[in-house]
């Protein structure tokens, strides 16, 4: 599944996975190890994150029911709490430097392609 920034015109992931259950949203990216380029995890519904228990920073998009980017936060880093935006519909969770590298930015659009479940 491929996630598209439509406003830069940029591939943001190309191996993507839904987290859309009480389960797999809570597990997010727990236990792994690494995270690597053109990887994502989109959580579904998901307003705020932790990174209590990982081992290495990620890229955060908060993003509406129309698919806009309403919060970039660039390499949260292990042991942190983001704010809750009330707005976001999903979050988009990438590699480190993957936001900065595709120039994705707040009021950008983008397009997810394809299905894929945790």
């Amino acid at each position: 599944m491929r996630i598209i920034n439509k406003t830069k015109n940029t591939v943001l992931a190309e191996d993507t996975i839904i987290a859309d259950t009480f389960f797999t949203r809570i597990k997010g990216l727990l236990c792994k190890k690494e995270f690597k380029k053109g990887q994502a995890l989109i959580i579904k519904p998901c307003n705020s994150i932790h990174t209590f228990f990982m081992h290495f920073p990620i890229d955060v998009l908060f993003v509406d029911k129309h698919n806009q980017v309403i919060k970039v936060i660039s390499s949260l880093r292990p042991t942190r709490l983001t704010p809750i935006y009330f707005n976001s519909a999903f979050v988009v969770e990438l590699p480190t430097g993957t936001a900065q590298s595709t120039l994705t930015s707040k009021a950008d659009t983008i397009s997810i392609e394809g299905t894929q479940k945790l």
